[in-house]
């Protein structure tokens, strides 16, 4: 995330008067509710070309478990896709193993790792693979009376924590750490149940995974898009939120939008990973784009007319993608999930993107983002495999 919104969703809390505490998300969702245009909804005419089955929109709360809701929204999909009965499954489930994780790493790496509640798409495929699955009625996370999340407090004591052991003071850790470490996320977010029933069968997370879920973690692979690395082989993906050191499929910048484009059409969506701190990022009006000015070469009207119907878009080339971050400009803010297709009234195409901010904006959590937006913005996306271009997929390996 950009400088001035803090360094990851949920690696940093802010403290204010009193006893408050702020999270990096809600400052990130009150920031984009400024970025919008008065008339936006009565100035676009979308008309959908793809929309692919999905689960209710869903609210992550104070927290930054975006990657979280994101992916097991494309879980749920997948569910879909394979004529299940989709089942919402937990998010906070695939986020506490990942905290479980991620402290262990954070104290083998002695604290020079990032930390917090920020993640990537693969987590959640790892920690399925690792740890299975449950239903979200069997663990909501909610286990100290809120009805939504609220994980700054549990934040900071983790990272409390965390840093005493790095520090050593026995000279030598100790195995009880772990056990200290994991009392406290279970203090907040609920014990794991090693068995539970659903639709009157047993379970454990594990068997529900594999009979009810029923993906293969195995199918699915992340791609992204950089010069500074070859082609067509796996590198390294260079964010602070992966903590776990995963790589990704590189290729070109054109043809991530060929893999989502025939993904889509192929009935697969898409878990997306990219910026949304730009000012032509606009939650409020559910629209994303590239304009051709910065913003701050706008004139005030051009500024209040920006998501007030389409409007012409910078070309976008794979170095001026690489460029911006490089410099930072693009940052692993956020991530979501690509359900379809769209074309507003000059013809543009359009990804429909299902938002896990709530119900709350012009288009009850969903957005539509130009394909320059994705060229530009992307940092990493996560599809199964089997819905790439059977050419790119041979030059990958896959």
């Amino acid at each position: 995330m950009k400088k001035n919104l803090i360094q990851s969703f949920g690696v940093a809390t802010l403290f204010f008067a009193g006893l408050s505490v702020v999270s990096a998300q809600d400052i990130l969702v009150n920031s984009l509710k400024l970025n919008a245009s008065e008339n936006s909804k009565s100035s676009f005419k979308f008309t959908e070309q793809i929309n692919l089955g999905t689960t209710a929109v869903k609210s992550q709360g104070s927290s930054g478990t975006c990657w979280s809701y994101a992916t097991n929204s494309y879980l749920e999909s997948e569910m879909i896709r394979m004529g299940k009965q989709p089942v919402e499954l937990s998010q906070l489930f695939s986020a506490r193993n990942v905290y479980v994780d991620k402290g262990a790493n954070y104290v083998r790496m002695h604290g020079a790792v990032s930390l917090g509640e920020g993640g990537e798409t693969h987590d959640v495929i790892n920690m399925f693979r690792k740890y299975g699955a449950v239903p979200r009625e069997v663990y909501t996370g909610l286990n100290y009376g809120t009805d939504k999340n609220q994980l700054g407090e549990m934040s900071a004591m983790l990272e409390g924590v965390l840093n005493a052991v790095v520090k050593n003071p026995n000279g030598s850790l100790t195995p009880n750490w772990q056990k200290a470490y994991a009392a406290v996320i279970d203090s907040y977010l609920g014990q794991v149940p090693e068995k539970f029933n659903f639709k009157g069968k047993e379970y454990t997370p594990k068997t529900f995974a594999k009979e009810v879920v029923g993906i293969n973690p195995d199918e699915y692979v992340e791609l992204s898009s950089f010069t500074n690395a070859p082609y067509y082989q796996k590198t390294m993906l260079m964010v602070p939120d992966n903590w776990s050191f995963d790589q990704v499929y590189n290729v070109k910048m054109n043809e991530m939008t060929d893999v989502i484009d025939n993904a889509l059409k192929k009935g697969y969506t898409v878990a997306w990973s990219t910026d949304v701190s730009e000012k032509s990022f606009s939650w409020k009006n559910g629209v994303a784009y590239v304009p051709t000015k910065k913003y701050q070469d706008m004139s005030e009207e051009e500024k209040k007319e920006m998501f007030n119907g389409p409007k012409t878009e910078l070309d976008i080339t794979q170095e001026l993608r690489q460029e911006a971050f490089d410099n930072y400009e693009t940052t692993d803010d956020h991530a979501m999930h690509i359900i379809g297709l769209a074309k507003d009234q000059s013809g543009k195409d359009y990804y429909i993107v299902k938002n896990s901010w709530g119900a709350t904006n012009d288009y009850k959590g969903y957005l539509f983002v130009t394909k320059n937006f994705v060229k530009y913005k992307t940092t990493s996306f996560l599809v199964n495999k089997n819905a790439i271009p059977a050419d790119i997929a041979k030059k990958i390996g896959v």
